[in-house]
């Protein structure tokens, strides 16, 4: 399992070098001058601007930037930030947390919500609910995060009153212990909210299909056969085979995530690292830019080997292939 894990890093280093190349290429191509997004609308000295590309190497060719910032990332330096006046790395380690808090609170939701409607649609005994179900989690899943976002803001916050609009946390709070974390748990309802409407809703999906595979299945013509209920063939044989596609696609999901749900961190105005990313592609700030696409990347490919070891552990027959 660990050879696997480590086959699997050793080809992701190419897919890394190809993100940086691209991106590199493409921040080239963008329409824009960063020493002038840095200065703002005054205008910019000759002298001052030739300083500031010699001093953040904005004047040496593209390959050499590239050479450059491979051999800085081997050393741990994601660049700086010019526009911060920070290590890049600095602020999206900063940031991470908060994203991080988002994308697991939205999948605790989105998890069970998705396997239990997609059990109940597999396993109804009328085609009607069946349908009801599927159709209602398509309809959901259509919906846009920022769209489906603005509507709860719209509904729960503005019409309501229930819970804030967007942000972290109030400005100034003189909770503490358990009151805080209330307080901080009514700012990260709405967001948490729509992210796990949408990924519960493509969890129950596969996993529907996945209970319908498993319904065909031989062991569980013998199971019915023993006299097993229908409750104890769920839980027993139907939930546990049916969670493996399951744990594929949140584990995706969730390496996803942890780049930034960019639109919907953009919503809430929840500082993580999607608001990150929008304000440096804002501001020009191309090694911000690249530093969290990498970053991305990087959280993508660990959670890939974490769903290939979960994936292993749940299904004996991947260890015994193996």
């Amino acid at each position: 399992m660990l050879r696997v894990a480590g086959r699997r890093a050793v080809w992701a280093l190419p897919l890394l070098l190809t993100i940086i190349v691209v991106m590199f290429c493409l921040l080239r191509a963008i329409p824009g001058d960063p020493v002038q997004a840095m200065v703002g609308d005054f205008p910019v000295p000759p002298a001052y601007r030739a300083l500031i590309e010699e001093k953040y190497h904005l004047n040496d060719p593209l390959p050499t930037q590239i050479v450059t910032y491979l051999g800085n990332i081997v050393s741990g330096d994601f660049g700086y930030s010019y526009q911060n006046q920070r290590p890049v790395i600095g602020l999206i380690l900063e940031r991470a947390p908060r994203t991080i808090l988002l994308a697991s609170a939205s999948f605790a939701i989105a998890i069970p919500l998705g396997l239990l409607l997609g059990v109940l649609a597999g396993t109804a005994r009328r085609p009607l609910a069946d349908k009801l179900l599927t159709t209602s989690a398509l309809i959901a899943y259509a919906i846009p995060t920022f769209w489906l976002g603005q509507l709860l803001v719209i509904v729960f916050a503005l019409q309501l009153g229930w819970l804030p609009t967007q942000g972290i946390g109030p400005m100034i709070s003189r909770a503490h212990g358990f009151a805080w974390i209330l307080e901080r748990l009514r700012y990260l309802a709405l967001p948490a909210l729509a992210f796990a409407i949408h990924e519960g809703m493509r969890i129950a999906r596969i996993s529907r299909a996945s209970v319908i595979d498993t319904l065909g299945q031989g062991y569980i013509v013998t199971a019915r056969a023993k006299g097993l209920t229908r409750g104890a063939i769920i839980r027993r044989h139907i939930l546990r085979n049916a969670s493996l596609p399951v744990v594929t696609i949140a584990g995706y999901a969730f390496g996803h995530a942890l780049g930034g749900a960019v639109l919907l961190e953009t919503v809430f105005a929840w500082p993580g690292v999607g608001l990150l990313l929008v304000d440096s592609i804002r501001l020009r700030d191309n090694m911000t830019v690249i530093g969290i696409v990498i970053v991305s990347a990087i959280a993508v490919v660990v959670m890939n080997l974490v769903v290939d070891v979960v994936y292993a552990l749940l299904d004996p027959r991947i260890r015994t292939a193996r």
